[in-house]
């Protein structure tokens, strides 16, 4: 039998304390050397594709078909297939747009809490006030407090809805964001950098999201240069484009797992990139089918029939 979950199901059966320890462990293992590395492929036509995954100890795994043909909306759509690692059978079909929403916010929030000064009053400032940076301001939140809260969109009817349901002020440009604040979270579509070296300042840690896309850049190379780059998989990042090898430092898991000192110096820059590896959408899908198996969530279908 086989699992549906929805949308609604996932948001019901996602929280984000738990998701954060599950991303944390899959960094943890997935840095080994016995780490099996997930795959993209992109079949014709270029706007469909598929994403594998496998995480070291986890005896299940995950195939992802996606659209991002140009009517699929904003997001991602598709679903995940989660299968078992012992007998491959299907064991749920999930909301991909759903997890992959989560896994980047919070996986974005960890990166965050591991390369940020910490501070309790520091300021935070979000750039693209989408579901992204909701989810890694709610992990950030569940990882470290933190002080004031200042938002930028281009939408200004959607940075004050943020602003509001989170306790920010509104500011009108990227640059401003940069101006006050001490960790910068960036989570926009921009194929153009928002932000340059001169617009910032030493001890700022910046979150970019938009590495993931290609063609993406919200940072401009001179500030990548100056400061401590951490990605989530060094070549996955390379391959997207939107960073050169020479730009990466260190991976987060290397950080986590004490093989990397990350930030150690507080006046320093630091940058954490993610690009979004299959593996965590296995990480959260897992998490989600034990508690919807455990909590009677989602609907059961035998699919052969």
């Amino acid at each position: 039998m086989t699992r549906l979950l929805t949308r609604g199901d996932l948001g019901a059966l996602l929280e984000p304390s738990a998701c954060l320890a599950a991303l944390r462990d899959g960094f943890l293992a997935t840095g080994a050397a016995t780490a099996v590395p997930g795959q993209r492929v992109r079949p014709d036509p270029p706007f469909t594709g598929t994403a594998t995954a496998l995480i070291p100890g986890i005896e299940a795994c995950t195939v992802t078909v996606y659209d991002k043909s140009p009517d699929a909306g904003t997001g991602s759509r598709g679903v995940l297939c989660l299968r078992s690692g012992v007998d491959g059978e299907l064991l749920a079909l999930l909301d991909s747009a759903t997890v992959t929403a989560w896994r980047t916010g919070l996986a974005a929030a960890l990166g965050t809490h591991a390369l940020a000064v910490p501070a309790r009053d520091a300021v935070v400032g979000v750039i693209g006030a989408g579901t992204q940076a909701e989810l890694t301001l709610r992990g950030l939140g569940v990882l470290r407090p933190y002080g004031r809260l200042v938002v930028h969109d281009a939408d200004v009817d959607r940075a004050t809805e943020f602003a509001v349901r989170h306790g920010g002020r509104v500011l009108g440009s990227a640059t401003e964001i940069a101006s006050v604040a001490d960790i910068v979270l960036l989570a926009t579509r921009s194929r153009v950098p928002l932000l340059s070296l001169t617009d910032t300042r030493e001890g700022q840690h910046f979150t970019t999201l938009g590495a993931a896309g290609r063609g993406g850049r919200e940072l401009a190379a001179g500030l990548l240069d100056a400061a401590l780059v951490a990605v989530d998989d060094r070549q996955l990042a390379a391959s997207a484009g939107a960073l050169a090898r020479a730009d990466i430092d260190t991976t987060l898991g290397d950080v986590l797992r004490g093989d990397h000192p990350g930030r150690t110096d507080p006046t320093a820059r630091s940058v954490y990139a993610p690009v979004g590896p299959p593996w965590q959408d296995l990480a959260l899908a897992r998490l989600a089918y034990e508690r919807a198996e455990r909590d009677g969530v989602g609907r059961r279908v035998n699919l052969p029939g």
